[in-house]
């Protein structure tokens, strides 16, 4: 068709059965290798059709060069070698003593019972929070944009936001001391234990419990482990999909949005279940939560652009780039005719496609 010319029996808006598999076109083209064009070369709109006013010339992919490879993954080292600090940061502040605050006897809010059966306990806590979005996110790259580089750099947030957030949610525990809700079950106060004349509390010494764990574990109520980690885990989940299904492209997907927070959902079900145990109150949960997500935006924010920029499904550019490497911006075959701009700030313009082969752009 000549671009002056217009069928009118093309319909304006393609069918909805066309919708999805046209976003999922469109992600493909713009994982693919690019060979940039002239501005007067590039495809135009007409009637809803793209035309292309020139031959484009052949893709080629750059040679695979494996010391590149080794120096791109050497510059991120330390990032790993930091989380590995704070996961035994996290597990060194799990071991010591802390702060145990003095309490009342008949203080009702830490007189409930000790359920000897959690609904989500540790062991869950980590295939929800952790596991879960380790397996996720590579079948969403499959899906999307099959990148080894993306692949990296999700799990790699992944772990920043999970240790970060435990390694801080210790801290505070230790530091605080807030007794749990079932406080004077752990306890077992001796019989005839009565709170002081003056000030109204009593020490950890009035408690006949031989289990020190467990009642050292009653003095960590603030804030909520479970529920910062799980926001930190899921919540990460939740802005990588949001990022891949670019949810704030102001066109309004219904299903894009709940793909997006249903991790949240998991999430708070996870921290509500913890005051349904009596391990927490409400104020841990909620605190709990909010660090979780904080910290799972920031992780997600140090590898990948804002969630409404066009470029939300790459991560950004490599810290090394190719010798030779020129940075272009992918066009979109939804949208303008002509490219976008990087803002200042490079994106994955130098990717490995699942296929191995290291794509310049």
């Amino acid at each position: 068709m000549a671009p002056d010319s217009y069928d009118a029996d093309a319909p304006l808006i393609p069918p909805a059965s066309h919708i999805f598999h046209h976003y999922a076109d469109s992600i493909s083209d713009m994982t693919m290798p690019y060979n940039p064009q002239p501005a007067h070369q590039m495809s135009t709109f007409v009637g809803g059709s793209p035309v292309d006013s020139s031959s484009s010339a052949p893709r080629k992919s750059a040679p695979i060069d494996n010391r590149h490879r080794l120096r791109l993954l050497l510059s991120y080292a330390p990032d790993w070698i930091l989380c590995i600090l704070l996961g035994g940061l996290f597990y060194l502040l799990n071991k010591i003593h802390g702060f145990w605050r003095n309490f009342s006897l008949t203080d009702t809010t830490i007189q409930f019972p000790f359920a000897v059966k959690e609904r989500v306990p540790d062991t869950h806590l980590y295939l929800i929070a952790f596991v879960a979005p380790l397996v996720l996110m590579p079948i969403v790259n499959l899906l999307l944009v099959r990148s080894w580089w993306d692949w990296h750099i999700s799990w790699l947030g992944l772990v920043l936001s999970e240790t970060l957030t435990g390694s801080i949610t210790q801290v505070v525990k230790v530091t605080v001391g807030r007794p749990r809700p079932d406080l004077i079950d752990r306890c077992q106060p001796a019989p005839g234990s009565q709170n002081a004349p003056v000030w109204g509390l009593v020490t950890s010494a009035v408690c006949t419990q031989d289990n020190l764990t467990k009642l050292k574990d009653g003095f960590r109520s603030f804030p909520s482990g479970h529920s910062s980690m799980s926001f930190a885990g899921l919540g990460f989940l939740s802005f990588y999909l949001a990022g891949k299904l670019h949810l704030f492209d102001q066109r309004g997907h219904t299903a894009k949005s709940w793909i997006a927070v249903a991790p949240l959902m998991g999430a708070a079900l996870v921290a509500i279940s913890r005051t349904m145990d009596y391990r927490h109150h409400w104020q841990d949960v909620l605190v709990g939560s909010l660090l979780g997500i904080t910290v799972a935006f920031f992780a997600y924010r140090q590898y990948y652009p804002a969630l409404s920029s066009p470029h939300s499904h790459h991560p950004f550019s490599p810290r090394i780039q190719r010798a030779g490497s020129t940075t272009h911006a992918p066009i979109s075959t939804l949208h303008a005719t002509t490219a976008p701009q990087h803002e200042g700030r490079g994106y994955a313009d130098e990717d490995v496609e699942m296929g191995g082969h290291p794509v310049e752009r």
